[in-house]
Order: structure tokens, then C-alpha cells, then sequence
């Protein structure tokens, strides 16, 4: 596309687009020398922009991301607005989404090392933590659960950074927008069981959406698929898993218990947090000869 200018801002390049808003490699307008760094400015698609209801999801999600600030979570900036379209404008990561990186691997007919699967899902789950029990400016706990946790949502620089992006369909305290009981929020391949069948749910429903990534990483292969929709959800719901060594014999017996721990039907079972599921993944890299450096 060619360059579009944006209230103060220059629109370079699309690099991103999902059911709410898009998402651009931009710069600020006439930025020299040391300013002129790259941005992603995300703005709500054009056809959504009257809709009140995705308006305060929207403003939602950059009202919760302000609050969170830690090193593999996406930084927002700004909230603003041009010509009555609201943008959040974020740290621009130079990169791929998981998905991405699954897909060129499958391409190759090859499967990420266990150690760095272990490792991404570690700053994955750090991340989600900070989210979880992040404070608002008053210390007043937000309550954060992401929701949509799944390999387009997990960015990877090309310097090894693991950064968890989009709380768009999050739920916290603050949010203007109430989820109905019942009404899901997510992709359905990515849902704890509780969430699938339209319960309450509290951080660990993210742990359960983490260990579904990390199942994946370690196989390259979908853990819930099915002929339509409906064969996911019911997957979902029983939560029937395999062991990821089934599918790759490379993963040893210490690394199948985390990930079938992350993936119990119950979320009491479950890591308590994500924290502790990051905890288990560390001690289990510490454990490697040569130690394990991410590139």
C-alpha cells in the first residue's frame, strides 16, 4: 500500500487484520533522527466504526493494556482518535505470530525443538501472569482473563522476544462491555472446557488455552480439530488429550506431565497460575545440557 497519513501519524504498510480492526506498521509524521521509530497503530475496521458495542470493546481493550507493563506483553502507548476512528497505538515487534511460524515449520515437515517450545510457552505463561494479576494505577486488581490465547495472539521477534498481543475479547473489572453467560469469546480450538460450555471462569481457563499452544509446539499438529464446529466443541468439552509424546517421541516424560498438567478437564487440577505452569517449563530447562539460549 502506499503511505497514508493518519492524524499525526504515517500509515506504512498493513501488517495485520482480524474480525474488529487492523493493525499497520506506522511512524510518527515527519519524525526525525532518533524519533523516527516504527509504531503499530491498530484501528478499528472501517464498516465497525459506527457500531457502539465494538466502539467500547475497542476502547476497552487499550483502557486494560495501558495498565500492563512487563516484558512479554505488548506495550500500549496511546488511545486516541482521527476524524471520530479510535486507534491504539502500541510498540511495533518486528516478527512473526506463532501461526506463522507453525506453518513454515509444517512446510519443512519439521517440529520446533522441545526446549525452545518449552521455553516460548515460559514467556508466554510469564506474561499471561503479569496480565492476570496486574493493578490499575489505584491498585485496584483489573482481574484479567485473556481469553483468546492462540498462536496468532503470541508474536516472536527476530531477536528471540516472546510477546502476547490482543486483549480484545478479555475480560476485567474495568471493561465497559459485559460478556452475557453463555455467549463465548474465542476461537473454539483454544477454549478451556468451562469456557466451551459457558461457565464461569477464572486464570486457570488461560493456563488450559497456554497448554493447548504448548501441546501444539511440541507436535506441530492441531490438538482439537473436527469436521465442523460442533466435533470442537465437544472435544473441548471432554478435554480427552494424549500425552505430546504420542505424536513426537522427542518429548520426554517430565515435559508430557506439564503439558498434561496445563490440560486437565478440571481446572483444580491445573497449575494454580501461570506463573507456576512458567516455573515447571524453567526447571525443566534447567535440567538441559547445554543450557538452552534462546537466538
Amino acid at each position: 500500500m502506499r503511505p497514508l497519513l493518519f492524524g499525526k501519524y504515517c500509515l506504512l504498510e498493513r501488517i495485520s487484520v482480524g474480525g474488529m480492526a487492523e493493525v499497520f506498521r506506522a511512524r510518527p509524521f515527519n519524525a526525525q533522527g532518533a524519533t523516527d521509530r516504527y509504531l503499530a497503530l491498530k484501528r478499528i475496521l472501517p464498516h465497525l466504526a459506527e457500531d457502539d458495542e465494538f466502539l467500547t470493546m475497542f476502547v476497552d481493550e487499550a483502557k486494560l493494556c495501558v495498565h500492563l507493563r512487563h516484558p512479554n506483553v505488548v506495550r500500549v502507548f496511546e488511545l486516541g482518535s482521527f476524524q471520530s476512528s479510535p486507534y491504539i497505538l502500541m510498540e511495533f515487534i518486528a516478527g512473526q505470530d506463532l501461526l506463522a511460524l507453525q506453518k513454515r515449520l509444517r512446510q519443512r515437515r519439521l517440529i520446533m525443538s522441545v526446549a525452545q517450545a518449552c521455553h516460548v510457552v515460559s514467556k508466554l505463561a510469564r506474561g499471561l501472569h503479569h496480565a492476570h494479576f496486574a493493578s490499575d494505577e489505584r491498585g485496584n486488581k483489573l482481574r484479567i482473563i485473556h481469553r483468546d490465547i492462540s498462536p496468532q495472539n503470541v508474536l516472536i521477534s527476530y531477536t528471540g522476544q516472546v510477546k502476547l498481543i490482543d486483549f480484545g475479547v478479555a475480560k476485567t473489572t474495568v471493561q465497559e462491555t459485559k460478556t452475557q453467560v453463555g455467549v463465548l469469546k474465542g476461537k473454539f480450538g483454544y477454549m478451556s472446557p468451562e469456557q466451551i460450555r459457558g461457565e464461569a471462569i477464572d486464570h486457570r481457563s488461560d493456563v488450559f488455552s497456554a497448554g493447548t499452544v504448548f501441546w501444539e509446539l511440541l507436535t506441530n499438529r492441531r490438538l482439537f480439530t473436527g469436521d465442523n464446529e460442533f466435533d470442537i466443541f465437544e472435544k473441548v468439552r471432554d478435554a480427552k488429550v494424549d500425552p505430546p509424546s504420542s505424536k513426537n517421541p522427542q518429548v520426554p516424560e517430565a515435559v508430557d506431565a506439564i503439558a498434561m498438567r496445563a490440560l486437565t478437564r478440571n481446572a483444580a487440577d491445573r497449575f494454580p497460575t501461570a506463573a507456576a505452569f512458567a516455573d515447571a517449563l524453567d526447571a525443566f530447562l534447567e535440567t538441559i545440557t547445554p543450557r538452552y539460549e534462546a537466538t
